[in-house]
């Protein structure tokens, strides 16, 4: 389980094919200091098991599948990815509760300024709509976020300026995908 706060960009360093799984690198500083095998890391909000560490680097075996349905199908070598580790407890809970289990894939739709904030509006798909409570939060790339508004098959985020400097947000803009956790308890609330 994550908070949705993001600790650090990483880099994705290799990304090798071997059968039906899929060995992903990345270099990174300060998620690899206490890490181990067997730790759960958030990349890009996407939920990974630690199989090698070392060097300032982590590596991941993840499912066809996961590529598939993730943004990680669309990841570059040198390409920066958002890292957080998994939630300890006692610790502080400073965004919200993300699973690291992806609902959807967004797209993004615009970038601009809206009311004076940055404002991204991410296009998702028919029926995940339901979970875009106002004011509600979601993970977007597994950055904890708050729903500004809702839309017919889009929702509106703001973002400040540090979560713009400190995640992979500020290279996103319209047609990037991203990775959708919708809250969890939104979901509970409208099943």
């Amino acid at each position: 389980m994550f908070t949705g706060i993001i600790e650090e960009l990483g880099i994705v360093k290799r990304i090798s094919r071997s059968g039906n799984f899929i060995l992903l690198e990345i270099s990174a500083l300060k998620v690899t200091e206490a890490v181990k095998i067997g730790d759960s890391i958030s990349v890009n909000g996407v939920c990974l098991t630690v199989v090698k560490s070392g060097n300032s680097s982590i590596s991941f075996e993840v499912m066809a599948e996961t590529f598939k349905i993730t943004n990680l199908g669309v990841l570059r070598i040198n390409e920066k990815v958002n890292l957080e580790s998994s939630l300890k407890v006692g610790d502080r809970l400073s965004g919200h509760f993300v699973l690291g289990h992806i609902d959807c894939l967004g797209i993004i739709r615009k970038k601009g300024i809206v009311s004076g904030n940055l404002a991204f509006e991410i296009t998702i798909p028919d029926g995940f709509t339901k979970y875009c409570l106002p004011k509600g939060s979601v993970a977007v790339d597994g950055i904890s976020l708050t729903i500004q508004e809702k839309k017919f098959g889009s929702f509106s985020v703001y973002i400040i300026p540090h979560t713009l400097k400190n995640t992979t947000l500020s290279f996103k803009g319209p047609s990037d995908k991203v990775n959708i956790e919708f809250d969890m308890l939104a979901k509970k609330a409208v099943s």
